[in-house]
């Protein structure tokens, strides 16, 4: 279905605000067909995001490394890492070299938690299902393309 469509809107100023108003709701449409899949687990895509960094990681982060590796740049990395630490999905200790920093890593429940989530990919990949990977990778570019420089 168009844009035009699934929001019931014609017209546009340019093809430049239509492209930004898909993006957008393109966005949120995304994020509501993940949240189903989250909400299976008790968690949301900011927590996920930051048990697969901790995993990925291998060794303790800081939650100043987190959020820069971090897809929502704007979150509140700390209280995310404390509402995981009540899950017990992730450990904090005091930073050996600097006591005034908190290392963060993933706690063996969380890797349960990821490794129970990888082998629903599949689930998470239906989403685009629309997609064939030429598709997928013409997307790409462009979204890379469009953020170019910022």
């Amino acid at each position: 279905m168009t844009i035009e469509n699934e929001i019931h809107q014609t017209k546009f100023r340019n093809e430049h605000q239509k492209a930004a108003i898909n993006l957008i709701y393109t966005s949120n449409w995304l994020n509501e067909r993940m949240k189903f899949f989250f909400d299976k687990y008790n968690i949301t895509s900011q927590q996920f995001n930051i048990l697969r960094i901790l995993r990925g990681a291998g060794a303790p982060l800081s939650t100043m490394e987190i959020r820069e590796r971090m897809l929502d740049k704007m979150s509140d990395t700390s209280r995310l890492v404390d509402r995981l630490v009540k899950k017990e999905l992730v450990k904090k200790n005091i930073c050996r070299t600097d006591r005034r920093l908190v290392d963060v890593t993933i706690a063996d429940k969380g890797r349960e938690l990821l490794t129970e989530m990888d082998r629903r990919d599949a689930e998470m990949d239906a989403i685009l299902e629309n997609l064939d990977e030429t598709d997928a990778r013409q997307m790409n570019q462009l979204l890379d393309k469009m953020r170019k420089g910022h």
